[in-house]
């Protein structure tokens, strides 16, 4: 189905609704972090600095008989953890934005580079260390992980995953409920084109789409019964026309001695014959092909047959039968179209062979038919296979059929969901390529 394919109308819309999404997304998390997480980062950061500055110049103005009453202090109400220590510590490795917006608060209060370090506890704790110069060496602060609390990369990562899938499934079901009612117009618009009448179309969704689809049931039905109509009035029309003909002949038949003049009276009937035809050719289009249960053939017979029926009529065709090839379609209606195909090559030929060639694979069979005549000029590909249409204007029966033909195989074609091609070809004529899809 065409709705699976990313060049379908649910891909793009899902696609720019995804997109559009997940940028206003990333937006709103961006605006966020910069005009309040990043601010508030530096506020907390600036105090914890001024914290830890305020205590190194307390530390060396206070009595060392009172350091452990400040450390003590320091620990309780600041959770920061005093220490003479000059243990070596490795460089932090954590990207918690808090302790690179402390370092930072740290170098501009004290005036020079500084950077803190990591230790790990037995308990799995991280702590965080960092050296501040005093009179007498340095004094070493500490503090936990769990002291910071917030961990803004981990909120934001939540929040753009969830945000996403969010968005994603909404776009899904949005998408599905607006485009499966066109894809379902999309399929049945296209059977209809080609001559099939699907089942009427569930009328469901939104209220503009319900009304489109219950519009275009509408329409279809409109078209079937105008069709079968123009069908009804086609063929009473041909009925009524075949009788007097038939009279005519009939009558023209018992003229003794031809009506006395031979030559008016061959002319005649070629005329009456030429008209019965083309009463024919008419019904075959309007009519089509009647419903009939499909049964496998084999191909290659069923060319060979055809070939060699229209060999007998003296015309040049070259044809090499070739291995079976089993297929399960309609016979009557791809009877009609090689016939058709071949008499058209042979009428428009030159006189010049006619080649036909097949080949069969497990997705479908392919049927060409090549004449070497003067061909189809590229800009009326497409009108030729248009009822009654013909490249010689002046309808002369020395120029051509009925214009009828190669519109029976358009229509036989489309439907049986098969595909006819009209090529031109460079050294000239037409190869004309029937694709039998299995």
């Amino acid at each position: 189905m065409k709705f699976f394919s990313f060049h379908s109308y649910f891909w793009k819309t899902l696609s720019i609704i995804g997109v559009v999404s997940v940028g206003f997304l990333v937006i709103i998390i961006s605006t966020l972090a910069y005009y309040m997480v990043i601010p508030l980062g530096h506020r907390a950061t600036d105090d914890l600095a001024s914290v830890i500055t305020h205590a190194a110049e307390t530390w060396d103005n206070i009595p060392v008989a009172q350091h452990e009453i400040f450390i003590k202090k320091m620990k309780t109400k600041h959770q920061l953890i005093l220490t003479n220590s000059d243990v070596a510590l490795s460089d932090f490795s954590n990207l918690l934005p808090y302790l690179f917006f402390l370092e930072t608060s740290l170098s501009k209060q004290l005036g020079k580079e500084i950077h803190l370090k990591e230790s790990v506890a037995k308990d799995g704790e991280h702590w965080f260390w960092v050296d501040i110069p005093i009179t007498e060496g340095t004094l070493r602060f500490g503090f936990s992980r769990s002291r910071i609390g917030v961990n803004p990369p981990i909120v934001f990562f939540v929040l753009l995953i969830v945000g996403f899938f969010l968005i994603f499934f909404t776009a899904v079901i949005l998408t599905y409920r607006l485009t499966v009612p066109l894809e379902h117009l999309y399929l049945a618009a296209q059977s209809v084109g080609k001559g099939r009448w699907p089942k009427p179309i569930q009328e469901k969704g939104a209220e503009e789409l319900v009304v489109l689809v219950r519009e275009f049931n509408n329409m279809s039905i409109q078209v079937k019964e105008l069709l079968s109509n123009r069908t009804t009035l086609l063929a009473g029309i041909a009925h009524d026309l075949r009788t007097p003909l038939t009279q005519i002949q009939l009558a023209l038949s018992m003229l003794p001695n031809d009506g006395g003049d031979t030559e008016l009276m061959e002319s005649i009937h070629n005329d009456l014959d030429n008209i019965n035809h083309l009463i024919s050719e008419t019904l075959s289009i309007s009519l089509g092909l009647e419903e009939q249960n499909a049964t496998p053939i084999d191909i290659n017979k069923e060319l060979d047959d055809i070939i060699n029926n229209i060999k007998k009529h003296d015309v040049s065709i070259e044809w090499s039968p070739g291995n079976s090839c089993i297929l399960t379609l309609q016979a009557l209606a791809l009877r009609r179209i090689i016939n058709n195909l071949l008499e058209n090559a042979i009428r428009y030929g030159d006189g010049k062979p006619v080649s036909v060639d097949y080949e069969c694979n497990d997705e479908m069979v392919i049927v060409q038919i090549i004449d070497s005549g003067s061909g189809i000029p590229p800009e009326k590909i497409e009108a030729v296979f248009r009822p009654f249409y013909r490249l010689e204007s002046s309808r002369g029966s020395s120029t051509g059929g009925s214009g009828l033909g190669l519109a029976i195989v358009k229509q036989l074609a489309d439907a049986n969901g098969w595909e006819i091609q009209l090529i031109p070809r460079p050294e000239g004529g037409t190869k004309a390529v029937l694709k039998l899809l299995s």
